[in-house]
């Protein structure tokens, strides 16, 4: 099973589903285990919080909101094309992913010759992701992000639910063909722990087929200097059946 040449191809669909391989001791300069962010073991996460309010001009839960929904794209997108468009489900723990932070676009990922497991369908695929992604990866950073700002857990948990609908757009947009199983994992996940009845999943509008995911939080970007609200933001006008 080629881990390493599922990533590199899930790859080509943009930098946040990105997430280089080599050999143990070739990680970018300044990366660090995703879980020494969490733990408080490197200031990567209050530096980045900080970035972020002075870029948008907002506060602090504006900018810790923003600042989760960002990095919970970086960690979903690749794992999530790789299970599904391979059916390879990357072991990318957060001991094992490096990150490397970057202030001129989304932060580096790295990971060692990385090991991985079949995830043959939806099924596996959504319940190796909820484990790998919601309980490994999100709920710690989520946590660490609240450590540090008041910002609502509801208002993270709508960030992650939005994220995965995202992902799963951009991913059959690029991989057509694998739109039914892209589909029905993001539904487990969007039904899985924490995300359950985070949003609602309505009529499509394009360029989204089957579905459009709307949330029932926001992720307050409104505040922020020129912020405005997303597409599937709960005070965005409710689009007519």
């Amino acid at each position: 099973m080629d881990v390493a040449g599922a990533l590199h191809d899930v790859a080509r669909a943009g930098p946040f589903f990105t997430v280089a391989t080599g050999p143990a001791g070739s990680a970018p300069d300044g990366a660090h285990p995703v879980a020494d962010a969490c733990a408080g073991r490197t200031d990567a996460l209050v530096r980045r919080i900080a970035h972020v309010r002075t870029v948008l001009g907002s506060d602090d839960r504006v900018a810790a909101s923003v600042t989760f929904q960002g990095l919970a794209a970086l960690l979903v997108a690749a794992p999530f094309a790789a299970a599904v468009v391979h059916g390879v489900l990357p072991a990318l723990s957060p001991s094992a992913l490096h990150w490397a932070p970057r202030t001129d676009g989304p932060w580096e990922l790295w990971c060692a010759d990385p090991g991985g497991r079949p995830v043959p369908d939806p099924a596996d695929a959504a319940a190796g992701l909820a484990d790998l992604l919601l309980d490994q990866h999100l709920r710690p950073l989520a946590a660490a992000v609240r450590e540090r700002v008041a910002v609502s857990e509801k208002v993270l948990h709508g960030n992650t639910a939005s994220t995965v609908a995202a992902t799963r757009r951009l991913v059959v947009a690029q991989w057509p063909a694998v739109h039914d199983r892209a589909t029905e994992v993001a539904e487990r996940l969007l039904d899985t722990g924490v995300l359950a009845g985070t949003g609602e999943r309505l009529a499509p509008r394009p360029p989204d087929r089957g579905w459009s995911f709307r949330r029932r939080s926001c992720c307050l970007y409104y505040r922020a200097r020129d912020g405005g609200l997303c597409g599937d933001c709960v005070l965005a006008p409710r689009p007519a059946d």
